[in-house]
């Protein structure tokens, strides 16, 4: 009996699951699903109870089947029949249809295919005699043909201060996703938020969910602001030509003057903006893939903050309230840099200095939460399993840190850069290589074909030897 281990049951493990159980052929197939928690098809986004997170994308696009795009949107009208393709249904619901999509999938599967679900912390994975060993916390060691790490986002990166004594007070939230992470923030005290994007907009609503009334500041190196999606039925259609002209010049600075020419003489067509980004989401990985490392890096340096608060946008209810927050002057966002925090019995003293001026700022406060989104540098992660796997030479972080090296076939490069037959890796990290690879709509396309691969590459392999029962 050949063995799979999906490591990690967010939406990518969960997904990649999905797909093995679909498409397994005739092999006896055993599939094992480990997750470090015991929530399974939930992961850090979709784990939220909070009625105000909603998706970034509507239902209509959220479908985690390529081949039936409509299957999320067909859950959600089910539990509210006015959901439509261009709603922005709450988060939880997502987990919810995953948590369906895999039991489902599971009824389905064929009689030769056995499929677990599992709590398992894995802390270690070897390469012996062509199979992988993968080691448990509780010391269980699980041989598999094929290894899929489905690891998504992790806690999010301190900010640079001089002095990180700070780190450990009770007044600061590192990750603000946690089980009651904002359980004791005062609501009659102001908070700073630390990072004005995403993150920032959720814990906003959250707070103001618990009944926070007191003012809240939100402070980031550029003061930029998520942009709000619109509500459209279809998804836009853009006709434009920019995607075709960008691939063949490889320069950031000439493809972030190509853009705004297009964007202007879109907005002389009344044409919106968010059609000229969207036109460029396909093209998107192989324009990135054509730029040498000294242009992704200047893109990093100097574009990204714009490029994601445009393309990664927010709903239109959570856009409504947060104008109303700035409107009312409940929120002040401010742009610079934060310099340090002093805790005592009472509250939090942050000095920020403001951007351009110079000017260096007092800011009283009760809490301080971090909001700068996941940590994606991979360089600076301290995951043990990947810290494992590094100094085994069995993966390799690029250059830019923004993920791993994998093949075209998401298979994990080691260390002299040649791609293993055991392990793959599938999410977030994939960035390293397609930049377009966070978002349900490309992850579904890399969770289908990954479970394509494994199932092609195993059948002409023999089965690995199992060593315990799972």
């Amino acid at each position: 009996m050949k063995t799979i281990v999906v490591i990690g049951a967010g939406f990518c493990g969960t997904a990649v699951a999905v797909q093995l159980l679909r498409q397994a052929g005739a092999e006896p197939t055993r599939l094992l699903l480990l997750n470090r928690s015991g929530l399974m098809a939930r992961g850090v986004a979709y784990g939220t109870r909070t009625e105000s997170h909603v998706l970034n994308v509507p239902a209509g696009r959220m479908s985690a089947l390529p081949d039936d795009p409509e299957s999320f949107l067909r859950y959600a009208q089910g539990r509210d029949v006015r959901v439509t393709g261009a709603s922005f249904v709450q988060r939880r619901w997502f987990g919810d249809y995953l948590e369906d999509l895999l039991a489902k999938a599971a009824h389905a599967a064929a009689p030769h295919v056995r499929f677990r679900a599992m709590v398992g912390d894995v802390i270690g994975i070897s390469i012996v005699d062509g199979k992988g060993q993968v080691e448990l916390a509780s010391g269980e060691c699980i041989v598999a043909d094929r290894v899929v790490l489905a690891l998504g986002n992790f806690a999010p990166a301190d900010p640079p201060l001089a002095d990180a004594s700070f780190f450990t007070s009770a007044r600061y939230v590192r990750d603000p996703w946690r089980p009651d992470a904002l359980r004791n923030v005062r609501p009659d005290q102001a908070v700073m938020l630390i990072g004005t994007g995403l993150t920032m907009l959720d814990v906003l609503l959250d707070l103001r969910s618990r009944g926070h009334h007191a003012p809240i500041y939100a402070l980031s190196r550029r003061g930029l602001l998520p942009q709000a999606h619109r509500t459209l039925e279809e998804p836009p259609r853009y006709r434009g030509q920019l995607a075709e002209r960008l691939a063949k010049k490889p320069n950031a600075r000439a493809a972030l003057a190509m853009l705004r020419r297009e964007l202007r003489a879109a907005a002389s067509q009344n044409i919106d903006w968010r059609d000229v980004i969207g036109g460029l989401r396909k093209a998107t990985p192989a324009i990135w893939a054509s730029w040498p490392e000294a242009e992704r890096r200047r893109f990093l340096r100097h574009a990204r903050p714009h490029w994601e608060i445009h393309r990664h946008r927010c709903a239109p209810q959570q856009n409504a309230a947060l104008c109303a927050e700035l409107a009312e002057g409940r929120l002040r966002v401010l742009a610079g840099r934060l310099l340090s925090c002093d805790d005592d019995i009472d509250g939090v003293t942050l000095h920020w200095r403001e951007r351009g001026a110079g000017t260096v700022h007092q800011q009283r406060v009760g809490s301080v939460i971090n909001c700068t989104g996941p940590a994606s540098d991979t360089r600076q992660l301290r995951e043990p399993l990947l810290l494992s796997l590094a100094a085994s030479g069995l993966l390799r972080r690029d250059a830019l840190g923004l993920g791993l090296e994998t093949s075209d076939d998401y298979a994990l490069l080691d260390r002299q850069g040649k791609p293993s037959i055991v392990l793959h890796y599938v999410g977030p990290f994939l960035k390293a290589q397609w930049w377009e690879a966070t978002a349900v709509p490309e992850l579904s396309e890399h969770t289908a074909r990954l479970a394509r691969e494994l199932i092609a590459s195993l059948s002409k392999t023999g089965a690995a030897p199992t060593r315990q029962p799972a």
